[in-house]
């Protein structure tokens, strides 16, 4: 009798433990409503020029990303890392040196 109540639970936790998995076929990675993925390698044109407001609104663009910052050498920033947003990291002279996603 033990045994079939064993089996029987386990059965039952199988049941419900199914309904709380996902599957996505495309094995794409899953994008947030109104978010996109940063390419950074299509904002490369922007390394060694001039940072200005302008530039970075054409990187953001090319890369696709929802927001993007400049970052200079001593600037304060957030370390949360965000597939969305690109990074223009600039030398003291606000030299593009750097560009990624997060």
């Amino acid at each position: 009798m033990s045994w079939k109540l064993v089996s029987l639970g386990s059965l039952l936790a199988v049941v419900a433990l199914s309904g709380c998995t996902t599957s996505n076929s495309d094995k794409e990675p899953a994008v947030e409503a109104g978010h996109s993925r940063c390419d950074a390698k299509a904002a490369s044109f922007v390394i060694g020029q001039k940072a200005s407001a302008q530039l970075l609104e054409q990187a953001r663009v090319k890369a696709g990303a929802q927001n993007a910052r400049l970052l200079s050498p001593h600037d304060v920033m957030t370390l949360e890392y965000r597939s969305d947003r690109l990074n223009l990291n600039t030398d003291d002279n606000a030299v593009i040196t750097r560009v990624n996603c997060g």
